[in-house]
């Protein structure tokens, strides 16, 4: 096998573990309002749990504020309640046809709690990009075609990609360790 065909196979496991994180990250509080934040959250419709973004339309009308406007009115109060027991640490507030969320500002001492929840979720995505790259070695190993050299040779090339990727997740952490301590 080719090493752009391990390259290639790698390169989409670690471009998967790295979108997750991005997902993950973006579901933290900077104490602005981001739509995002949501997107865990479902509400049981007509018996059937239903993500949120499917049943209102999420705007933003100011920096510390989500307004979400249900599709159908009746299940405002249904939202609201899932919003408020989601864990999130956020207050909905059923307005009758719509639902206002607003995000209080973060204290010096949440930031740093927030800064220390972000260590999990960069380590599991390194995790995550380490996997990729022990499972393409495994197959990389197991090609009886290949010599000792290109078997050398395709192992650096996997690890230069591990590298890559762990420094874009690193990147990543610094600008929203950076965006969360900026009051």
């Amino acid at each position: 096998m080719e090493i752009n065909l391990y390259k290639s196979e790698a390169e989409t496991e670690m471009k998967k573990s790295v979108h997750q994180y991005e997902i993950n990250i973006s579901k933290i509080s900077t104490g602005r309002a981001n739509p995002q934040i949501l997107s865990s959250v479902s509400v049981i419709y007509y018996g059937v749990k239903t993500p949120l973004n499917e049943m209102a339309n999420i705007s933003v009308p100011d920096p510390r504020q989500l307004l979400l406007k249900p599709f159908d009115i009746s299940v405002t109060k249904d939202i609201a309640s899932s919003i408020n027991n989601s864990k999130l640490g956020v207050n909905a507030v059923d307005e009758g046809d719509r639902i206002r969320i607003s995000f209080p500002e973060l204290t010096t001492e949440r930031r740093r709690e927030l800064v220390k929840s972000l260590s999990s979720y960069t380590e599991k995505a390194k995790i995550s990009i380490r996997h990729s790259r022990q499972e393409i070695n495994k197959m990389i190993k197991s090609d009886d075609e290949l010599n000792e050299d290109d078997l050398r040779y395709f192992l650096e090339e996997i690890q230069k990609l591990t590298n890559i990727y762990t420094k874009k997740i690193d990147e990543l952490t610094k600008e929203k360790e950076k965006s969360l301590m900026t009051i």
